[in-house]
């Protein structure tokens, strides 16, 4: 082993030492969600497991495993749902897992779900770690454990997948890893539509940075030469649209619909952008009837709180980075016309969301931050099991 390789080999193992508090939590808390999901499960008859790889989103991603893109279903009404609108990195890896093991394609997602939710954990950490200090990193991963649908991080969904990509795409953009970043950029286009929102976020750094650069280099100095640097930054930027992109375009190319073919597959699951229109008419329905306008207050109250913990950051000061991406997640999952009920875990990957909160706990006294997470730790696991054997997640 050459003299580089020690010394990486030394720093991975000091990351994940460093880490190791926040992994072992979230770890606890997932193993807690599962406990009682099992429990509940199993005294309403069902089974925990299919719940978890064989419910909505699962069987999609797993028909495409099996079989490749080209399955539609055509509803009486008239709309189209076709496997096309799902992204294909979580198929691949569940097409892979079954080749390499003894795993059906729903348990090779659901193993991909639990290595890249550990993955998701540790690269949220590294980043909030990065940004403030340790113990905030520690407090951020307990505080995406514990929210309200965080069951949907051990589902055989791309959630969690697509969340370890995006969180250590945005650590490579704030530590100037650029190639790093743009590659887990494309991947994390390939795993959702909202992989650009990565792709902003790293465009708009290495932009923020070459700005910087020119304002620093006097006036009389000559420009520097083509160094390293900027090249790596360069193709860093020109590899993070390509995933999404490079999907999109093959969707308009396969069903002829041309660029804007995939936005066509989109509507026949009436999912579109409308500007937060269908969601605020859906709000205002609920206050129709006084026995849902306590769900509609509800409802209201979670969208400001959203928007408060954005503001929040903001004035916080957090990297330009976090908050472009942050703001583009919050954005499509507040303003889509999708179904209202995947509202929530639409905002999983929008953890930047959670640093205000992470840094209110991260002052706290040990005893009581402990305290504190275990009960909203245990109040997300029974939430969780009840949600996933009753109507959620769609």
């Amino acid at each position: 082993m050459t003299d580089l390789a020690t010394r990486r080999a030394t720093a991975r193992t000091g990351a994940l030492r460093r880490a190791a508090p926040a992994l072992c939590g979230y770890a606890a808390v997932r193993a807690l969600g599962l406990l009682v999901l099992a429990l509940w499960s199993a005294a309403r008859g069902k089974s925990a497991y299919t719940l978890l790889t064989a419910r909505w989103d699962s069987l999609w991603y797993a028909r495409v495993a099996g079989g490749g893109y080209g399955y539609e279903v055509r509803l009486p009404n008239g709309d189209v749902h076709a496997d096309l609108a799902f992204f294909p990195l979580l198929p691949w890896l569940e097409r892979l897992g079954a080749a390499v093991g003894p795993l059906s394609y729903a348990d090779a997602g659901f193993a991909v779900s639990l290595l890249a939710s550990l993955a998701a954990a540790w690269g949220i950490f590294a980043v909030v770690d990065h940004v403030y200090d340790r113990r905030a990193g520690i407090c951020a991963v307990l505080l995406w454990a514990v929210l309200p649908v965080g069951i949907v991080q051990s589902m055989a969904y791309s959630e969690s997948l697509f969340t370890a990509l995006a969180a250590w795409a945005l650590y490579c953009v704030l530590t100037g890893r650029w190639v790093g970043a743009g590659a887990l950029a494309l991947l994390a286009g390939l795993t959702r539509p909202v992989g650009l929102a990565v792709a902003a976020a790293v465009w708009t750094a290495a932009v923020l940075s070459l700005l910087r650069e020119r304002r620093a280099a006097a006036p009389l100095t000559p420009a520097p030469g083509p160094g390293p640097g900027p090249g790596r930054r360069v193709l860093g930027m020109l590899l993070a649209p390509l995933g999404a992109a490079g999907y999109v375009l093959w969707v308009g190319h396969r069903t002829g619909g041309g660029p804007l073919g995939y936005l066509d597959v989109q509507a026949g699951w009436r999912n579109g952008f409308d500007g937060g229109y269908a969601f605020a008419r859906f709000v205002g329905e609920k206050f129709a009837a006084f026995s849902s306008a306590l769900a509609g207050a509800g409802l209201i109250v979670a969208v400001a709180l959203v928007v408060w913990l954005y503001v929040t950051g903001v004035r916080q000061g957090q990297p330009p980075a976090l908050l472009v991406y942050s703001g583009i997640v919050t954005a499509l999952a507040l303003c889509a016309s999708s179904y209202f009920g995947s509202k929530p875990r639409l905002l999983l990957p929008a953890f930047p969301l959670l640093l205000p909160l992470a840094l209110a706990l991260a002052r706290l006294r040990a005893s009581r931050a402990a305290l504190l997470t275990g009960g909203i730790a245990l109040a997300s696991a029974v939430y969780g099991a009840f949600w996933l054997n009753g109507s959620g997640p769609p």
